[in-house]
């Protein structure tokens, strides 16, 4: 029998996706914050490079 490795948090990797700072396309969107609603889905907003450097954010794996 084998044991299964720990989870931890999924890495950070940026993609194409759209920076919500901006408001438009980005080719380095991380995940850096998600809102919560009591009934339904949630909602991610993603952050590009130069926005998170410009407004110091930190991607949400990094978050303590």
């Amino acid at each position: 029998m084998t044991t299964r490795p720990a989870r931890s948090k999924p890495p950070v990797r940026p993609g194409f996706g759209w920076c919500h700072w901006h408001k438009g396309p980005s080719g380095t969107a991380v995940l850096v914050d998600v809102i919560e609603q009591g009934s339904g889905p949630g909602i991610g907003l993603y952050a590009c490079a130069p926005c998170r450097e410009q407004r110091r954010i930190r991607p949400y794996g990094e978050q303590p």
